[in-house]
């Protein structure tokens, strides 16, 4: 039935995700140094785990709202996009497997979480998108077709580095801000892969009401990765012009995004009933 209901399997499997990624998200943000003792591999420097936490707590907030959704076209695009990141990890994890703790709990709750996601979340996915019958709500705003373009870009530029960082991280470990091993450039890959995704399907559907959840959480994400920049600062090579593209990069993702919202916000106003 195309009524936009959210399948109960959907709910059930977010409310799982949810208590994981927050997990994962004290272990890697605040203790950073400490990934050794508590995750599934030692991750060096303390960037990295940090940035990890900043997205895996955004997706948690993601998450959490899929559980609270009114309609799956509310939270139907972020599927794709985290879609993108667990395959990117699940790939890493092939490629990387001898660098992980094999015998640490958290190594079998990672291997766990990326060998059944790549084809859990596209799957869901899948057959929810059939009850989207495609109808902006009411009230709703329509997504401008330059803002979609601009997003579009976006989208292209994030991806595109992030699949030349998965299929070449020896090009990126030099020139990066802080220092990264081929395993760790495949990780960070991912978190480019999933908000260039995300860019792309706000391209894609012109429904305010389709993207207004997911770019709540990419911006929470992108202030957490800040506030990590800012902790980590003395991780960051300043000589690099890669340090000063990232964080100008990041903050103005964060401004582009905030913007659009806040215009695209200020754009819902309620329709007239029908006479």
């Amino acid at each position: 039935m195309r009524d936009d209901h959210i399948l109960p399997v959907t709910r059930w499997v977010a409310g799982l995700v949810v208590p994981i990624l927050v997990l994962a998200f004290i272990i890697l943000y605040f203790l950073p140094q400490r990934t050794g003792d508590f995750f599934a591999w030692t991750i060096k420097p303390t960037m990295t785990p940090m940035m990890m936490g900043a997205g895996y707590l955004a997706g948690a907030y993601f998450f959490v709202r899929v559980v609270g959704a009114k309609k799956w076209h509310h939270v139907a695009l972020g599927f794709p996009a985290v879609t993108a990141f667990v395959w990117f990890m699940a790939f890493a994890t092939i490629l990387h497997w001898d660098k992980f703790n094999h015998s640490h709990p958290a190594f079998i709750a990672w291997l766990i979480l990326y060998a059944v996601t790549p084809f859990l979340i596209p799957a869901l996915w899948w057959f929810n998108r059939k009850t989207d019958p495609g109808l902006p709500d009411t009230p709703d705003a329509v997504i401008a077709p330059a803002v979609r373009a601009i997003m579009g870009v976006i989208g292209v530029v994030n991806l595109g580095n992030a699949i030349l960082m998965m299929l070449l991280p020896a090009l990126f470990i030099p020139i990066w801000p802080w220092t990264l091993s081929p395993l760790t450039a495949r990780v960070v890959a991912g978190w480019f892969a999933l908000p260039g995704v995300v860019a792309l399907g706000v391209a894609a559907d012109s429904r305010w009401s389709a993207a207004r959840i997911t770019l709540q959480s990419q911006m929470f994400g992108i202030g957490l990765i800040l506030v990590a920049v800012a902790r980590a600062w003395g991780e960051f090579d300043t000589t690099k012009p890669a340090t000063w593209v990232f964080v100008g990069g990041l903050s103005a993702l964060l401004l582009v995004v905030a913007g659009v919202y806040a215009w695209e916000e200020t754009a819902v106003t309620p329709k007239s009933p029908p006479t």
